[in-house]
């Protein structure tokens, strides 16, 4: 009984492990002493649900480069975009928002509204309100960060409005949108709807830049080139189910 006893005693005794709240980027951050000096520069906010990442970058000359990545606390109803008020999904896609969408009130410590539904949601009749990214770490339909990474990000796009930007843009994605991670989730009930978003995501990776959307015919369209009158190849187009 003694020798349980201890071996009990050194088991509750050993420090407990927990997953890191840092979470990996394809894009290395700025350095800590720059970060600060870019409060009040154009940002633009990219989330990955499955990665469980919201990355929030900050323009330096002509390209935006990543501030910080910060892993999310929940969200709820797994992949796939949401389409009516009530089925507990975080959405997905791209979306634009103004001063007026910041909420630092919130409940929920600090909130963003994302601005669901956009022009592309009202086409397809989804419905819901109030879809936010805010504190608190608790969601139901929301992105819910720790109240410290709230507040970073708030600042970060507070400031940006404060110093003349007029729209922010948030692109939200269900995993990193590789070539390699199309193929795997290729059978997906989602897959034409996350087609529309992948020239987005590649876009970015490019010219490190906010791609370009609009809905036409009520599908997302990037337009790949920015500087060029786009060509039919250069539009993504798809049919959702």
């Amino acid at each position: 009984m003694v020798r349980i006893a201890l071996l009990l005693a050194m088991l509750f005794s050993l420090p407990v492990f927990t997953m890191s709240s840092a979470v990996a980027s394809e894009q290395a951050p700025v350095q800590a002493g720059v970060q600060q000096q870019l409060l009040g520069s154009p940002v633009y906010i990219q989330i990955f649900k499955q990665e469980r990442t919201l990355e929030l970058y900050a323009k330096v000359e002509d390209k935006f480069q990543l501030v910080g990545a910060y892993r999310i606390c929940d969200f709820s109803g797994g992949l796939g975009n949401k389409r009516r008020e009530g089925d507990f999904k975080s959405p997905e896609g791209f979306y634009n928002i103004d001063i007026h969408h910041l909420k630092p009130d919130s409940r929920f410590y600090r909130a963003i509204n994302i601005g669901f539904p956009n022009d592309y949601d009202r086409a397809q009749g989804y419905s819901g309100k109030y879809l936010m990214i805010h504190g608190n770490c608790l969601s139901i339909g929301c992105y819910a960060m720790t109240d410290a990474y709230m507040n970073v990000i708030f600042n970060y796009v507070q400031a940006a409005f404060d110093n003349g930007q007029r729209n922010v843009e948030i692109s939200i994605y269900p995993f990193r949108m590789t070539d390699a991670n199309m193929q795997l989730n290729r059978n997906s009930y989602y897959i034409n709807f996350w087609r529309q978003l992948q020239p987005g995501y590649a876009y970015f990776q490019k010219y490190h830049q906010p791609p370009s959307v609009s809905v036409i015919n009520g599908n997302y369209v990037v337009n790949q080139s920015q500087t060029l009158t786009p060509q039919p190849s250069q539009l993504a187009f798809a049919t959702v189910k």
